[in-house]
């Protein structure tokens, strides 16, 4: 024989399977997160317009890159930076492919953020806000928010060299 159940022990039992139900969503959802790893921004001298940030993003599922955002500058751009016949040359990037499990560096010399029209000096030490936008192989998006630590400006020493 089963216990009577009355509309309130029924509500409360749909209430627990519901609640698992979801938790069991935020599980699968929390699995299948980009992983960002060392998010930097390098510093900028005053009335500098231009700067790049950077990162190691790592992917559980085959994902994309789409887009950044940030309200340190007024247009955040995905670049590319690549070398052809000894000339260094940057271009916009439509995404970042974002193999499955593989780590992917944003770096200067590949795949980097453009923070363009920046609205004040980004100095070293600030904490920079960046909001990046992935969307994997199934076409769900997600957005990641970032701080990004500001770096000093690796100026070579040229003192030491011979002109």
């Amino acid at each position: 024989m089963y216990p009577a159940l009355n509309p309130s022990s029924i509500a409360q039992r749909a209430k627990h399977l519901l609640l698992g139900l979801s938790l069991l969503g935020l599980a699968g959802q929390a699995a299948a997160q980009t992983q960002v790893d060392d998010a930097w921004v390098r510093a900028t001298v005053a009335g500098q317009q231009a700067t790049g940030a950077f990162m190691t993003l790592t992917a559980s599922d085959d994902s994309k890159l789409l887009s950044v955002e940030s309200p340190v500058a007024k247009i955040v751009q995905i670049h590319q930076s690549s070398m052809h016949n000894d000339v260094m040359s940057m271009r916009p990037a439509d995404f970042v492919a974002l193999p499955a499990g593989k780590a992917v560096a944003l770096d200067p010399h590949g795949y980097h953020v453009m923070l363009i029209d920046l609205v004040a000096q980004v100095k070293e030490g600030d904490k920079v806000p960046l909001t990046l936008v992935v969307e994997n192989a199934k076409g769900e998006k997600e957005s990641i928010k970032v701080e990004a630590q500001a770096r000093a400006l690796n100026m070579p020493d040229h003192s030491k060299m011979q002109h």
